[in-house]
Formats: structure tokens, sequence, C-alpha cells
């Protein structure tokens, strides 16, 4: 077990970690193997959200014109990540536009990370989809707010207990 791991998932404007930019965060932090916080926020992408991802996610401009800013909710993320692993879906995606955000307000992110996507590849080989749609059809997990930061976090519980 790692004596600590945060699981975290985004919502973003878009596909590129470069252009598009956050538009909520939701994370469980996990010590030792007991939730010891759970955190969630809109975040102002300071930018239009496409009608395509408010399609997905639900989230619109409407929602986030009164949301804190990244930099705003910043250290508040660096303490939730503070020595812990950082697991995600596809954490390559969620990382990536972590750092993005961090490395525009000057600070570097160094976060050792744990891929869920690929943790399913390894316990379940015989499936060919480990997106989460497919671990949430194969488990029967249930998930209210699918394309929601803390609903996504929420089906990573379910995955990994």
């Amino acid at each position: 077990m790692l004596p600590a791991y945060v699981l975290l998932d985004l919502e973003t404007t878009g596909a590129t970690a470069v252009s598009d930019r956050i538009t909520e965060i939701g994370l469980v932090r996990y010590e030792n193997g007991i939730e010891v916080k759970r955190w969630q926020t809109l975040v102002n992408p300071e930018m239009h959200i496409t009608p395509f991802i408010q399609r997905i996610t639900g989230i619109d401009d409407e929602m986030v014109k009164d949301a804190p800013l990244f930099k705003d909710v910043a250290h508040e993320l660096l303490e939730h990540l503070h020595g812990a692993v950082l697991c995600a879906h596809n954490v390559r995606f969620d990382h990536g536009f972590l750092k993005s955000e961090f490395k525009r307000l000057g600070i570097t992110l160094r976060q050792k990370v744990l891929c869920t996507v690929k943790l399913s590849r390894l316990l379940y080989p015989e499936h060919k989809s480990h997106g989460l749609d497919a671990i949430i059809a194969r488990h029967a997990i249930h998930c209210s707010a699918r394309h929601r930061a803390m609903g996504d976090v929420e089906v990573m519980e379910l995955f990994l207990m």
C-alpha cells in the first residue's frame, strides 16, 4: 500500500494542456489507506468553454465565471498533493494539465504518478478496453456524475477498493 496517494480528476476546456485550461478539480487524499481529505472546486479557465465540452461535462461559462482562477487555488492544491503519489485515470492527461498550469505560475511540479488505466490493463489483461466507461460497466460501478471531477474520482475509488 502506498503511504500517501491522491486520487484526482480534472475537467478541462479541451485536450491540449498547452492551450486549454482546467475548469474543475476533484480529489481525495489517502494516508495509510485512510481517507483524510476530499476537495473539489470549479476553476475559472479565463477562456470560453466550447459547446462540445459543455455537453460532455455540463460545465459552462456561467458556472465558472465567479470561480477562483487556478492561481488562487494552486497553493491549496500543492498542499493536497504534497508527499503523495498522484493517481488518475490516464494520468498523463491530468498530470500534463497540472504541470502546464503550475508552469504558468513559475512552479515546476514534480509528482510521482500512478495510472489507473495501466493498473486496469495489468489486473485485467483479458479485456480490450480500460477506459472509465468500460471499468464502470465491467465492475457495475454506479456513477451519478460522470465527466465531473469528483464523480470520476469516486469511480476510481470504487475500482481500487
